[in-house]
């Protein structure tokens, strides 16, 4: 719900994850059903892709600003029986991660930017609809204006968590990797995948 609308800019892009999940490759959607995220806050584990409960679509889920690891697994590995059937993806290949799903939630035809007036009142699915700030919202207030929304969230029907196969319980609150194994970022805003990217919510 917007209560201040700036001067200008301050919009909100959303992204429709279905369609963001439909342009991955068939290569992409493989190996991005073996991954699972983690978020370097809570340590809570979410599953890259799932299918929504309600819809029955495909969807491509990563919080781009409080990821701390993604954890994958090992090839030709179906059913995890211990920790060696998983590895965490190292930097530059959690970069290039994280900067392909980028990729997908901006394509045209899965983005809507919305520029606000008075009293607008937004509700999304968190699980169908990603969300930022454009980057005019990161801009001083003196230059585009005070932007002030509030935010309601609801608690979720179900746990967004990985599936049995993967063998991790839905938090892991410390590496349980060796530290040379791979990226791993706890507490604060997550990896930062981009230098050049203000963290946006």
């Amino acid at each position: 719900h917007i209560v201040k609308v700036p001067k200008w800019g301050g919009d909100t892009q959303f992204s429709y994850l279905p369609a963001a999940y439909d342009s991955l490759s068939l290569y992409e959607q493989k190996e991005w059903s073996r991954s699972v995220s983690v978020n370097a806050t809570t340590g809570a584990i979410h599953p890259v892709t799932f299918r929504h409960p309600y819809s029955g679509r495909k969807i491509c889920f990563l919080h781009l600003g409080m990821t701390g690891a993604v954890i994958q697994k090992q090839k030709d590995v179906d059913e995890v029986k211990s920790i060696q059937d998983l590895r965490c993806l190292q930097k530059q290949e959690l970069k290039s991660f994280m900067k392909r799903y980028n990729q997908a939630l901006t394509q045209e035809d899965v983005v809507y930017s919305h520029n606000y007036a008075d009293g607008d009142l937004i509700i999304i699915d968190n699980l169908t609809v990603a969300h930022r700030a454009s980057p005019e919202a990161h801009l001083p207030a003196k230059s585009q204006g005070l932007r002030v929304l509030h935010r309601t969230t609801l608690k979720g029907l179900f746990p967004l968590v990985p599936d049995d196969s993967f063998g991790l319980p839905p938090v892991l609150r410390s590496n349980p990797f060796e530290s040379s194994e791979g990226e791993w970022v706890s507490g604060g805003l997550g990896f930062r995948w981009d230098d050049d990217i203000a963290m946006r919510n």
